[in-house]
């Protein structure tokens, strides 16, 4: 901190991290006693407290040239968890202008699709001090771990590119602390916010809850034989799914709600002309272009004793057969054949 630094000013400081919630998490922080040093927060945009050091009264590198401070962090459980960071104050000469940037919060819209390494946005801080105490650095202030991960900040002109393709359905925005620091050692913050904009990039995913397999051919005409959920992790048009049936079968299917949808006969079935169906069902979204999925139902029809035997010579209402009265006992006279359409015990003739 320069000498020249008139008292008031503030310094943010660390903040501290507690990875449980609710109460558990709540973070209050205490600083070593100090005349010339207090302790005071700045409420961030998502409600948390930043620490941030005060300079009470005029320092004097001559008289004392460096200052150690602890800052204590406790959470609010019970018992009660901290952690402890020391600070380290050195008193340097005529440094007494810390880097200001241009805006306080800056902020950009970006598609998923961004290929990586491509310019976010251009943040610029300015130091009137000279020579190296002008000479602003940028860099990463209090971030998520997973911000480097996929951005990163140019030290000498303040550019943010990405490193990796951003993912709108993991994270749809981006809220992080830049800092300007002179050659002097001052800082400068502002908060950079990157809105993450959809791009249709997920096909729908179809899931079969249930199929119901074989269904009677008695079944009637609304009968439901599968139900189905179909999800798409786009959002707006791009999420927005219809579906449909591709084949020929006699079978439609229906909307509900959730986006689940229901299979259903959409008329009377008959094993004895087709014992199986197979339809394809089609998920399309809204977006341009669309992204289709596809998955096939296969529905076997079991059989029901809706058919009669019926005989071969099925034209003639009676048999006529001539036979000689001395006809042996046990002789063959004549020999018919019913047929029955049926499978299994249903399609079993016996005669009487």
């Amino acid at each position: 901190i320069g000498e020249s630094i008139p008292p008031g000013t503030r310094f943010p400081l660390e903040m501290a991290r507690d990875a449980d919630a609710g109460s558990n998490s709540l973070l209050t922080y205490e600083l070593t006693s100090s005349p010339s040093f207090s302790l005071a927060f700045k409420e961030s945009v998502d409600g948390s407290k930043q620490p941030q050091l005060v300079l009470e009264r005029a320092l004097d590198r001559e008289k004392q040239s460096s200052f150690e401070l602890v800052l204590t962090a406790v959470d609010g459980g019970d018992p009660a968890r901290s952690g402890t960071v020391q600070v380290l104050v050195n008193v340097s000469d005529a440094n007494d202008n810390p880097p200001v940037f241009s805006k306080s919060v800056y902020g950009a819209r970006v598609a998923e699709n961004l290929p990586a390494g491509s310019l976010v946005l251009q943040v610029r801080a300015t130091d009137a001090d000279a020579g190296s105490n002008g000479r602003v650095s940028y860099f990463f202030g209090n971030v998520p771990d997973g911000v480097r991960l996929l951005f990163a900040v140019d030290s000498e002109c303040g550019e943010i590119r990405t490193i990796d393709p951003l993912d709108f359905e993991e994270t749809s925005e981006y809220i992080f602390e830049l800092q300007a620091t002179d050659g002097g050692g001052l800082t400068g913050h502002c908060e950079v916010q990157i809105e993450v904009s959809d791009e249709n990039d997920n096909a729908p995913e179809i899931t079969i809850l249930s199929l119901s397999s074989p269904v009677p051919e008695d079944a009637p005409a609304g009968t439901v034989v599968a139900l189905l959920k179909v999800r798409d992790r786009d959002s707006s048009e791009n999420g927005e799914v219809s579906c449909e049936l591709s084949g020929e079968a006699p079978l439609s299917i229906v909307a509900s709600s959730g986006g689940s949808y229901k299979v259903v006969t959409a008329s009377a079935l008959d094993r004895e002309q087709a014992a199986e169906h197979r339809v394809t069902v089609v998920a399309r979204d809204r977006g341009r272009p669309a992204l289709w999925s596809s998955t096939e139902l296969v529905l076997e029809v079991s059989d029901v004793n809706d058919n009669a035997p019926v005989f071969e010579e099925a034209a003639q209402a009676e048999y006529t057969v001539r036979v000689p009265e001395d006809v042996p006992v046990g002789s063959i006279l004549v020999t018919v054949t019913a047929t029955d359409a049926d499978e299994g015990l249903n399609g079993n003739v016996k005669y009487s």
